[in-house]
């Protein structure tokens, strides 16, 4: 019988950390014209249970696309990289952890795993659940933002290699500049012939897409609000949250659905921590999020520009989501 397998988690990301990162996305994004806030802050726990619930909304077709192409595919994904550690950016609770780990666990090869995520609450949590049911096992946690803390991740066993997966389509919610930046970063923490396994909505049908994040039962309008319930709790703020509209339009010249928040009357919202006043006018939107759908080639591109090559591709039968494992030239 092997050997129990070591827990082990570093934190690199404390609350205040997370309190002075959201003081100046705040301050920065409420000065800007037009005004913006950055997606990350949706997720309190009131936002991550939102978030679950449109998961399971039947016009969101992003996650029970991409878990039907991983559980078709992961088999292949695993002999393809033949990685002794996988790592998960934003690895949370996702079901899709466990169908990686499955399959890298078949293919003979796994004997790490290092789940990323910003909560250290969900990723002890996590840690604890997986120690359970693959008690041989090594989980390393690393509280930390993907966006910056990748160079804290542990480098690869003598010998072995590690896969980066990044999936959810997550890479889509990065404007091209901090897109780019987020991808050179991970290239630059990989070793030669280590890999990335990315995740990434590809562009079609607008009245398919549009409607995955506008669903008719109001869940993602509540998710987007969120932000602002955050505000109010976290820097003392005072939103009126129902003066606001949900609003998901999509972009055709970006490649890209945007969500923002309309304000439906003028007001002034006074945020206390900051000592800051913010006018908004009826009418003025505040940008929360987009969500960039690729084609195959824009693919291509991006990844190669930051020093990327395509292994290879899987891709579902609507061709509405793709799973790419690039590797590290």
């Amino acid at each position: 019988m092997s050997d129990p397998g070591t827990i082990q988690l570093d934190v690199h990301l404390s609350q205040t950390d997370a309190g002075a990162a959201l003081r100046s996305d705040v301050t920065r994004g409420l000065a800007a014209s037009p005004k913006e806030l950055p997606p990350k802050w949706f997720y309190d726990a009131r936002g991550s249970e939102l978030f679950e619930q449109i998961t399971a909304l039947p016009e969101y077709y992003p996650f029970r696309t991409e878990r039907a192409l991983l559980t078709d595919s992961v088999d292949d994904v695993a002999r393809a990289s033949g990685a002794d550690t996988v790592v998960e950016l934003g690895s949370g609770s996702s079901t899709k952890t466990r169908l990686l780990l499955d399959a890298f666990t078949r293919a003979g090869t796994l004997r790490r795993y290092v789940p990323q995520d910003v909560s250290e609450s969900a990723l002890r949590g996590a840690i604890d659940e997986l120690h359970r049911d693959y008690p041989h096992l090594d989980v390393h946690g690393v509280v930390g933002d993907f966006t910056r803390d990748l160079d804290r991740l542990p480098g690869a066993e003598p010998g072995g290699k590690r896969m980066i997966a990044f999936l959810g389509g997550t890479i889509g919610n990065l404007l091209p500049g901090p897109r780019h930046d987020f991808l050179l970063h991970v290239r630059s923490v990989l070793q030669p012939g280590e890999q990335l396994l990315l995740g990434t909505g590809l562009a079609t049908d607008p009245a398919v897409m549009v409607p995955a994040y506008d669903d008719a039962a109001g869940v993602t309008a509540e998710f987007n609000r969120n932000v602002l319930h955050v505000l109010n709790r976290e820097l003392h703020a005072d939103f009126d949250v129902d003066a606001f509209q949900h609003v998901a339009v999509w972009d055709a010249d970006n490649s890209w659905i945007e969500m923002r928040l309309r304000a439906t009357r003028d007001m002034r919202v006074r945020v206390a921590d900051l000592d800051l006043g913010v006018d908004f006018t009826a009418g003025e939107e505040l940008a929360t999020e987009v969500s960039a759908k690729f084609t195959t080639d824009v693919l291509d591109d991006v990844t190669a520009a930051a020093g990327f090559t395509t292994t290879r591709r899987w891709v579902d039968p609507d061709r509405r989501f793709a799973l790419t494992l690039l590797t590290a030239a």
